[in-house]
């Protein structure tokens, strides 16, 4: 996509705080008037977003798979990914619905490396967020245009949300931002599934307050605008495992701990109690090939308690082209994750055939 002509790189505030103010950026108005949603690709998301929330509401038995790499590095090998991934998914239509990753934020536990396409369209090129937010947009549009998939987003930045809003079909809020009242608020007020993880510590009543929360009406304010959300009933958990006082990346996707979920979960009025098991991070300890076992485990715990069955509706995986990971300055293999290491396309494929059949 070509930079809008009206932007104006006027720059009055310089020097005003502890920062460059390096440029004025489009408001996500400007943006979405210059490379609008054609009307065909609204309502191909709308059914998108209604299958999902068909399964999480329990109204389908389908299976929800959001699987994709741990970061959208580049438009090329993703939308590779994302070819594949529709063959597939046409194949397994009947017993699973995919969302594929574009995870274009990455939360740096030091604040410091590849902070992801937003930041940083070119991975080893400088930061660059003006045509971050270009990038996005259009990468989230071509996936939606050409494979017909709705996409999944981390909001780590609940004001830059609404660059890619109206393109995407699920939304995460991850284990470092789930206590934070902003993105609480904001969930709230979205027009699709939000998946609030558990926190780093592991402490399922915060993810549950989170979800209460995201469930309920509120008045705040959003992008300099006082607003009142309507409350997004479709705020639900995503277990990622946990880290202890000593540093050590410890699961929470054992049978024991989804029957604590569950109890848990009836003590809140809530609606659409639904759980997502992520099978990396620290459920994998970041070992990805993990992943498959960790994936069958719970399958076989739905097959045999129904309550697990009934709460339990997908997994988010962490896959692309290749297996492992690459690091940026060192990426030279096409589709090689350069941020947590990924599960490659033949195990990947492998995988999404199992969970059909053990649906």
């Amino acid at each position: 996509m070509a930079a809008p002509s009206h932007i104006s790189y006027d720059n009055p505030y310089e020097n005003t705080m502890n920062m460059t103010f390096i440029r004025k950026l489009p408001i996500p108005r400007d943006v979405k008037q210059e490379f609008p949603v054609p009307d065909e690709l609204r309502a191909v998301r709308k059914r998108n977003i209604e299958q999902v929330e068909g399964v999480l509401s329990g109204r389908s038995d389908k299976f929800l798979l959001i699987i994709g790499p741990c970061s959208a590095d580049r438009e090329d090998s993703v939308l590779e990914y994302l070819r594949r991934l529709r063959i597939v998914q046409d194949q397994v239509a009947d017993r699973v619905v995919i969302v594929p990753r574009i995870y274009t934020n990455k939360p740096r536990t030091t604040g410091d490396g590849y902070k992801g396409m937003l930041h940083q369209p070119d991975p080893t090129g400088r930061p660059d967020v003006f045509h971050g937010i270009l990038s996005i947009r259009e990468l989230h549009m071509r996936a939606l245009t050409e494979t017909g998939f709705s996409c999944a987003d981390e909001m780590l930045y609940p004001e830059q949300h609404r660059y890619v809003d109206d393109l995407l079909g699920y939304v995460a809020i991850g284990a470092r931002s789930v206590e934070n009242q902003e993105h609480r608020l904001t969930a709230s007020g979205l027009d699709v599934p939000v998946g609030m993880k558990n926190p780093t510590s592991g402490d399922f009543s915060v993810m549950l307050n989170a979800i209460t929360a995201a469930q309920h009406s509120h008045t705040f304010i959003y992008r300099n605008w006082e607003v009142k959300s309507e409350g997004n009933p479709f705020a639900h958990a995503i277990l990622r495992g946990y880290v202890n006082k000593h540093g050590q990346s410890l699961p929470n996707y054992h049978y024991e701990d989804l029957i604590r979920l569950i109890r848990m979960y009836g003590e809140k009025d809530v609606q659409n109690r639904a759980a997502i098991i992520d099978t990396n991070h620290a459920n994998s300890g970041k070992q990805y090939l993990e992943q498959v076992r960790i994936a069958k485990e719970v399958m076989a715990q739905r097959k045999i308690n129904p309550d697990i069955r009934s709460i339990v509706k997908g997994f988010i995986t962490e896959s692309y082209l290749e297996d492992g990971c690459q690091k940026p300055e060192e990426a030279h293999i096409f589709g090689k994750s350069i941020t947590d290491p990924c599960l490659g396309w033949e195990k990947t494929e492998r995988l999404i055939y199992d969970i059909a059949e053990l649906t």
